[in-house]
């Protein structure tokens, strides 16, 4: 009898609210790329998290759109499209939230019988996002720090090799040094922090 095959990575759709810190987002993105999950996003998204961008960090929008592609290409299967039929029937979600449900149920319906895929919504704006109503379309949604915590326990390995590079990150954006822990605390990830301390 041959061994089980490992789960499929699940789908997780970022909403812009993840994409907005630089440590943050690096840190997500190298989780996919160590093939923890596969991320999801739509050009609504992109174009929400790069207008606040601009605005909050006053960042030159032509930076922000190269730092999209360059998402785009490292991750070419993320985009998803076509997603404002599957807005149709969302009530209890905030309304200005329900293209990013959406996104989600896109991309389980683009899945087709190929597989059941796990497919998650990660934000900060939990309380915008009635998790029965997602629980009723096949989704879930989390915060980053539960979800990464969650991704540790499953794969510590490749959650660690993702971290290795945080404290850079930090300095890269023109501060001063600060050891990971305190990093990880300002990003509000706690529990990945005592994870990572263990």
């Amino acid at each position: 009898m041959s061994d089980a095959e490992p789960s499929p990575a699940p789908f997780v759709v970022l909403d812009a609210c993840v994409l907005m810190s630089t440590v943050l987002r690096q840190l997500l993105l190298r989780t996919a790329q160590n093939g923890v999950f596969e991320p999801v996003w739509t050009e609504r998204i992109g174009e929400e998290w790069r207008r606040n961008a601009a605005r909050l960090w006053g960042a030159p929008r032509e930076i922000l759109d190269d730092l999209w592609d360059a998402m785009n290409q490292a991750f070419p299967g993320a985009m998803e499209s076509d997603t404002q039929a599957y807005e149709t029937g969302l009530r209890y979600s905030d309304a200005k939230d329900f293209h990013v449900i959406a996104a989600g149920l896109a991309r389980r319906a683009r899945c087709g019988l190929q597989r059941t895929p796990v497919v998650q919504v990660m934000t900060w704006n939990l309380k915008d996002f009635n998790r029965s109503e997602l629980r009723r379309q096949g989704l879930d949604v989390f915060s980053p720090d539960v979800m990464l915590a969650r991704w540790w326990q499953a794969g510590e390995p490749a959650l660690r090799s993702a971290l290795k590079p945080v404290e850079q990150d930090y300095v890269a954006l023109g501060r001063e040094p600060l050891a990971q822990d305190a990093i990880l605390h300002r990003e509000r990830l706690y529990r990945l922090a005592k994870l990572a301390a263990a």
